[in-house]
């Protein structure tokens, strides 16, 4: 793929991706209507007079009872109904809101912005990887064939570092072999630097994404405290408004952090499988220059 096109497709990502948080930041500034309850009422039979007999007043009571139990089974399921009804991402956005959307927001970017990198990296590295055991075996073919000129050609045409380091050994292979090995050993510097292009900024989001949970626990606690004190009074609802606030955030920190750590590890899997292989594909290089130059 060009690299014009390539970065097309970065900036659609990155775009979309934006446009998505913006999206999902005001789904949750807006408020949902309160579902009505339809919970019949308990009737309770009109007072008898005194003249009524003992039987009159127990049938009384029964149906009193009766009636409650009837009323406490409906409103229980009907509460139940819309618990069961919610999904995971109303569950999640029910959390979010409650963590204050304020703070939450935060670890929110960080998780998309970070899941952006990843993907840019993800799809670079899946596209820059070959067949390289299939590549060098063309490349020493054409080689021993002393067709260089085809050697160059199959190099340009493919894509990836593997192929590009090849194509620089075999641009001097009219020159010593120790100037071949610097030029192939810088390239392959480069080469290993641009595939780990843009992984710091992953780590930067895996250190940020806790960090701001942390935050927002300070935070929810200074607001406990703030409350405590207006109210002149240690009260468990008091209390529990600014912790509830400290925990959601440190937790949906602690969770951000540990999606983009395995990303993050996956990237760095396939940048040391790519390296290795950058490494294999420059060996057998030098080793089919050498025998070129003493077949002459």
């Amino acid at each position: 793929m060009k690299a014009k096109t390539y970065n097309v497709l970065r900036l659609v990502i990155f775009v979309t991706i934006i446009i998505g948080t913006f999206s999902f930041a005001n789904a949750q500034n807006a408020t949902e209507k309160p579902k009505p309850h339809n919970a019949s009422q308990a009737v309770v039979p009109p007072s008898s007079e005194a003249a009524d007999s003992a039987l009159g007043d127990s049938l009384a009571a029964d149906s009193l009872t009766v009636d409650t139990a009837a009323t406490a089974q409906e409103v229980t399921a009907e509460q139940l109904l819309p618990l069961e009804s919610d999904g995971m991402f109303k569950s999640l956005k029910k959390k979010f809101i409650d963590g204050s959307p304020g703070y939450m927001s935060l670890v929110a970017i960080a998780l998309v912005l970070g899941l952006a990198f990843c993907i840019e990296r993800i799809i670079f590295l899946t596209l820059a990887s070959v067949d390289t055991n299939r590549l060098m075996d063309d490349l020493t073919k054409r080689i021993e064939s002393r067709d260089i000129e085809g050697a160059l050609q199959l190099c340009n045409e493919t894509h990836g570092p593997v192929a590009s380091l090849c194509e620089e050994g075999l641009q001097r292979i009219d020159e010593d072999i120790e100037t071949i090995e610097r030029a192939i050993t810088a390239h392959g510097t480069l080469q290993a630097a641009s595939l780990e292009k843009g992984c710091s900024w992953i780590t930067l989001f895996i250190s940020m994404a806790p960090a701001l949970g942390f935050l927002g626990t300070v935070i929810g606690m200074v607001i406990a405290f703030d409350q405590i004190q207006m109210a002149g009074d240690i009260s468990p609802t008091i209390v529990a408004s600014g912790m509830k606030v400290a925990l959601i955030t440190t937790i949906f920190g602690i969770i951000v952090a540990l999606i983009l750590q395995l990303f993050y590890n996956y990237i760095l899997t396939k940048i040391e499988r790519l390296t290795f292989e950058m490494e294999e594909a420059a060996i057998l290089m030098l080793d089919q220059i050498v025998k070129y130059k003493q077949n002459r």
